[in-house]
């Protein structure tokens, strides 16, 4: 007799683990109390790029007469158009996945689930009658939510979270967003690349905080080159709000006026008033699940995955598959070491591996020389064929190696497709090829690609397509990268 697994949640972790379950041979179950693909499909990550993939668009439109292609009057944007094919693109692939629980069998039931013991989950349907549904195992995944802030009272008119910036159809003539982390920098390009007065503040004293330092760094010049204004280092301490608009009283006592306020500041995790409690289910003290590398909780037969578990974002289908595989008799685990990310900021940003401060601070902890135990190589976008045809000169590649032996320890893009890019070196890092192995990787000519070879040489002071002096070539690791493009 096949397994029955019930998955609380249909966010990218919930649904992945029931189509994998449903391969492995398990019936299963799927408790969805909004829609199938949770908030990273319907209000997160695909309507977001969706959107900003217009304004990439025009941007590439306002390049065009230097380039040789004439086109007549400036570039307008319809947000009430961008709104309406956003949201035909969510609905198809909401369908989409709709479309493959039924070639799958998976039972989808609408509504909120609550545990009620260790096998069985008691689903309230939004018209309050109730059923219970009882499973050999259980899969929480019930992600993340807009947090709610007593000094920023969202309403949903001039104080927003992402969500409702998603789905406004007139531009706001300003917009100030409070946190310059990943999603407030992605709205602050899509918003003043849509002509939006865009004023950013953030905490802590660069944007992208936890970004390595030289993407932060330029990251924070290409907002400022499309017009946003940067107030890193403080915070606010004050708001007064008017009929039309929104005035923040900042630490360092300056003032800034808007139309619209978009709070930025991280994700609530979805581990409240889900029964956990009074089943033994362990939550840390930000209201983690607690789990092991198998996904399971504290609870045999309840597994955790997703945000809710508080470990990295955007990692919860490959969690998804992990628990059900271990669920189903297998053995699995995620490697949290190698992990690729993408900021779809303008221009973009992907990542793998630790950060240049966090290798040194490693290394120091080891008590060793940072600047010997750590290389670190670098090649502009400019520096390169492909970059300088296509016009996307913007951008760079960043390799984070260890000393001796070449192991790639992370590498930073920023730039045209750099999300994209940024999966030859988890791939090499997974497999743990060696820095000079992906020096000595053929690359297609003329590709961008080729910039993370050159990076890569760098990090022996090798780059081609670098002028260095001699003296720089015969010097410590550290100095080497120390160059300049052509």
């Amino acid at each position: 007799m096949s397994k029955h697994i019930a998955s609380l949640g249909a966010g990218p972790g919930g649904y992945v683990a029931a189509i994998r379950a449903a391969q492995l041979g398990a019936r299963v179950t799927v408790i969805e109390s909004h829609a199938l693909g949770g908030v990273c499909l319907n209000w997160g990550c695909i309507p977001s790029k969706a959107l900003l993939s217009v304004v990439e668009l025009g941007d590439k439109v306002r390049k065009a007469e230097d380039m040789g292609l004439l086109v007549q009057g400036p570039v307008t944007y319809d947000l009430a158009k961008m709104v309406a094919r956003k949201n035909k693109v969510v609905a198809t692939l909401v369908k989409g996945i709709a479309t493959l629980f039924k070639a799958w069998n998976i039972e989808q039931v609408q509504g909120r689930g609550s545990l009620r013991d260790r096998q069985t989950i008691t689903v309230t349907s939004a018209d309050g009658s109730s059923r219970d549904i009882q499973a050999d195992a259980i899969v929480i995944a019930t992600g993340s939510s807009w947090p709610n802030l007593p000094q920023f009272p969202i309403d949903g008119q001039q104080l927003l979270t992402s969500q409702h910036l998603l789905d406004l159809e007139c531009i706001p003539a300003s917009l100030l967003i409070v946190g310059g982390g990943v999603e407030g920098c992605e709205f602050a390009a899509l918003y003043s690349g849509l002509g939006t007065e865009v004023t950013m503040v953030e905490l802590m004293g660069r944007v992208l905080p936890l970004e390595d330092e030289d993407i932060s760094s330029t990251m924070e010049r290409e907002l400022k080159k499309r017009g946003v204004t940067v107030q890193a280092g403080t915070t606010v301490e004050k708001l007064e709000r008017s009929p039309a608009t929104i005035t923040v009283h900042l630490k360092d006592g300056t003032q800034v006026t808007a139309e619209k306020l978009l709070v930025s500041v991280g994700r609530g995790l979805n581990s409240t008033g889900i029964g956990l409690e009074p089943v033994g289910v362990q939550v840390g003290r930000r209201g983690e699940i607690l789990v092991n590398e198998r996904m399971e909780t504290t609870v045999p037969g309840i597994y955790a995955i997703g945000d809710v578990v508080g470990k990295v974002m955007h990692v919860a289908s490959a969690q998804g598959k992990v628990a059900v595989e271990n669920i189903m008799g297998h053995e699995a685990k995620v490697c949290y070491d190698v992990i690729p990310a993408g900021i779809f900021t303008l221009p973009e940003i992907g990542r793998v591996g630790v950060t240049e401060q966090q290798a040194r601070e490693r290394a120091q902890a080891a008590e060793q020389n940072p600047d010997q135990a750590v290389t670190v190589g670098r090649f502009r976008y400019a520096g390169w064929g492909k970059a300088q045809a296509t016009g996307e000169t913007t951008g760079l590649f960043k390799v984070i190696a260890e000393s001796p032996g070449g192991k790639i320890l992370g590498v930073h893009i920023i730039g045209a497709h750099a999300a994209d890019l940024v999966h030859e070196a988890a791939l090499a890092m997974q497999v743990g090829a060696t820095v000079t192995q992906m020096a000595e990787m053929i690359h297609a000519h003329p590709t961008l690609a080729e910039g993370l070879m050159e990076a890569a040489e760098d990090v022996e002071g090798k780059a081609i397509h670098q002028i260095r002096r001699k003296e720089v070539l015969k010097s410590s690791s550290h100095q080497v990268n120390k160059s300049s493009d052509f």
